[in-house]
């Protein structure tokens, strides 16, 4: 009988030797490639005959999925699924996972840490700081105004495992909070001692909005040019979603004018984004290298539950988390 075969088609760690281990220790062939870049029929050949691939941000195509021979379980590195066809892969009985738990503190850390850096202008006050030293005298200038952040309106969008935890971080902060997701349950929103408000009410009423929604065809552009017009003058936005949810060209053109005060961004529609961007060249704007989900402990924990997902595959259970339920539906019935 062929052993299965697990191919991961890209990966950011520094090796996968630990991996390829694991896999020896099942009895399982592994292979791994940096295919993120390559065209597509070479990726295709590579993972064709593949039992379980593992993802990254190889674009998982329609055509891609499509010339899979055996596979039967697509497992995406991380939490967002936007480059893998979930429709082409349910028709094809896939299942697609994600691991949408492996580095939630982590991301509310750093949106709040970026919150802070936008609310207070650090990025800007370095620039002032080398400015006045190279003067001899204090010029603050380009940092005014600045305002305490005890007693505004903080709103998140999206109050899942991360927005959840911003949310429980926050109240540290004495700010009033608001929630826009459409999707809680009732018992979540009594375990988190919220209601909710609509998405509009959020944007007018806060003073930083922080996004944290996953990527559909319903939250693409969400946050766009008539968002933020409605958006206080004083206001931030923050990101660390998905880039595509906001668009960039509105919020450069909201900065440069004026709509609103100041954004922090960890997110890009184009990773890494390009270099002539427009946010790179404005004062108004704290930019981070999609780094919310990185730490130590994030970085082994993902390993270790896509290598628990695969146990799971080989003793013929679902993943822990399945994205395209249809499949899981289909399976069991």
């Amino acid at each position: 009988m062929a052993r299965t075969k697990v191919v991961v088609t890209d990966y950011i760690e520094p090796d996968l030797k630990w991996e390829s281990e694991e896999m020896e220790k099942r009895g399982v062939a592994f292979e791994a490639y940096q295919l993120k870049f390559a065209p597509q029929a070479e990726l295709i050949a590579k993972i064709r005959d593949a039992d379980v691939v593992v993802v990254n941000m190889a674009p998982m195509t329609e055509a891609v999925i499509g010339a899979l021979g055996q596979c039967r379980l697509i497992i995406r590195h991380g939490i967002g699924y936007d480059n893998v066809d979930l429709k082409a892969a349910t028709r094809k009985g896939i299942r697609v996972a994600n691991i949408p738990d492996y580095c939630p503190d982590e991301v509310a850390e750093h949106t709040v840490a970026l919150m802070l850096a936008s609310w207070r202008k650090l990025f800007v006050s370095l620039e002032v700081l080398k400015e006045s030293s190279r003067k001899g005298q204090w010029d603050f200038q380009r940092c005014y105004p600045i305002f305490k952040l005890s007693g505004k309106t903080v709103g998140i969008v999206g109050c899942g495992r991360i927005g959840g935890r911003v949310l429980q971080r926050m109240r540290g902060f004495d700010v009033n909070l608001l929630v826009c997701d459409p999707y809680l349950s009732p018992e979540r929103k009594r375990e988190l001692g919220i209601e909710t408000v609509y998405l509009e009410t959020l944007l007018q009423q806060s003073d930083i909005v922080t996004l944290h929604t996953s990527l559909t065809p319903e939250t693409r552009g969400l946050i766009g040019e008539r968002q933020l017009r409605v958006m206080k003058k004083t206001a931030h936005l923050i990101n660390t979603s998905r880039g595509p949810v906001v668009d960039a060209g509105a919020l450069a053109l909201a900065l440069r004018e004026g709509w609103i005060a100041g954004a922090a961004i960890d997110v890009y529609e184009k990773e890494p984004p390009d270099p002539e961007m427009e946010l790179f060249r404005l004062d108004k704007a704290t930019l981070a290298p999609h780094l919310g989900w990185y730490s130590e402990e994030s970085g082994l924990d993902i390993r270790a539950k896509i290598v628990e997902d695969i146990d799971r595959f080989l003793k013929g259970q679902p993943p822990r988390f399945v994205v395209n339920k249809e499949v899981e539906e289909a399976l069991k019935g």
